[in-house]
């Protein structure tokens, strides 16, 4: 006698599909950077410019809603900075590479710590040294990028983030892996 799947399980199974599917997208993304830096370092820094224009004109509508004069005030300084940087970056895609680039190497950084964090936190669970060795990967990247730039900025951005998505969608696709072989378990039993 067989018994039906339960609804959490089929969720649970639906999402760990969607997880292997999303980590496999991710490292054909991060080969994409690879094989085009300066195409995906200055995708990256109009992309960022534009979503920043966006942000500050959001903010500003909001301003116009906002009760207040302290929340106005608030609202309309983070629009005009918005507006300001991101108007920067669309108009002076080099230097703001150049930027970017850094900011990256502390991004990377903080990424880093947080991948060793979440590392020693889910130690005991199958695959978490996956994470471990996520997080060394992208403290080397961040050491590379702060040690040669600026003259890293027109390959640094495409090139360390398509490695770093690589690894992240791989140690996202062995602790997906892992999770649909824990679940075939528990559908066997």
């Amino acid at each position: 006698m067989s018994v039906a799947p339960s609804p959490i399980f089929l969720t649970a199974r639906r999402s760990v599909t969607w997880s292997i599917l999303l980590s496999v997208l991710l490292i054909v993304a991060g080969m994409l950077a690879i094989i085009v830096p300066a195409a995906a370092g200055l995708a990256v820094t109009l992309l960022l410019g534009w979503l920043l224009i966006f942000s500050g004109v959001t903010h500003l509508v909001f301003a116009w809603h906002t009760r207040g004069a302290r929340s106005i005030l608030w609202e309309m300084l983070v629009a005009i900075l918005y507006l300001v940087i991101g108007i920067y970056l669309l108009r002076n895609p080099g230097p703001a590479l150049a930027s970017l680039t850094l900011a990256l190497a502390i991004y990377l950084f903080a990424e880093a710590v947080l991948e060793f964090i979440l590392a020693f936190r889910l130690r005991p669970m199958p695959g978490s040294s996956w994470l471990l060795v996520d997080g060394i990967l992208t403290l080397i990247l961040a050491i590379m990028i702060w040690r040669t730039w600026p003259a890293s900025s027109p390959w640094a951005i495409g090139i360390l983030v398509g490695i770093s998505m690589i690894f992240s969608g791989v140690a996202r696709l062995m602790l997906s892996m892992t999770a649909r072989s824990l679940l075939d378990k528990m559908a066997r039993a």
